[in-house]
């Protein structure tokens, strides 16, 4: 994935910027975090093309992603969004998203934020992380949860080493680079002793 986006993605007039200004940076914002968990509930089965260009309308329809309010939602908020022709209408991803919105909220009550519980499981391995998101989430597939953990540093894929945007984003000190440095070897295919991602 690397490889491809971090040469098509340049100049690119939805790519580009997300490419060079959030993909693979780290987040501590819950509501950023919980509006990329829901862009990539949105974008399963779809292009990222798609998300990108509705999430102007998808922040505008969720209340830009504040967890309160999601996790509010009733049945007239939810027919509204069925309704909306700006976002993604469909009933199990929208349902996934306040669903998760409720769940957020339990999290934070025992964890202070996402932010800190995302730091509280890390580091770990692709596998882990999907296990650990299965069983606290709902509608993660792999591609949603490994995609969502590179878009916001848990781990390690966003750029290929050769791109410029990799070495900025270094410089933020992603959670799955602290961890390599400290001696992390999660991320590594035992077979090739190579990042699987890179």
């Amino acid at each position: 994935m690397a490889i491809v986006y971090c040469r098509d993605a340049p100049g690119h007039p939805w790519h580009g910027p997300y490419h060079e200004r959030e993909y693979g940076f780290p987040v501590s914002c819950d509501r950023v975090l919980f509006e990329r968990l829901a862009l990539e509930i949105n974008q399963a089965g779809l292009s990222w093309l798609t998300v990108l260009k509705k999430r102007d309308a998808f922040n505008r329809a969720f209340d830009g992603f504040d967890i309160d309010r999601v996790a509010g939602y009733g049945e007239a908020e939810r027919l509204r969004l069925l309704g909306d022709p700006g976002i993604i209408r469909n009933r199990r991803k929208i349902d996934a998203i306040i669903e998760n919105a409720r769940r957020l909220v339990a999290l934070r009550a025992e964890s202070g934020s996402f932010a800190a519980w995302l730091a509280g499981h890390h580091p770990r391995d692709k596998a882990a992380w999907l296990a650990l998101f299965r069983q606290r989430f709902t509608f993660m597939g792999g591609e949603v949860v490994g995609e969502f953990l590179m878009s916001i540093g848990y781990l390690p894929g966003a750029h290929h080493p050769d791109c410029p945007v990799f070495a900025r984003a270094a410089e933020h000190r992603p959670p799955w680079l602290v961890a390599e440095a400290a001696g992390f070897t999660g991320y590594l295919d035992p077979a090739t002793g190579a990042d699987p991602d890179q």
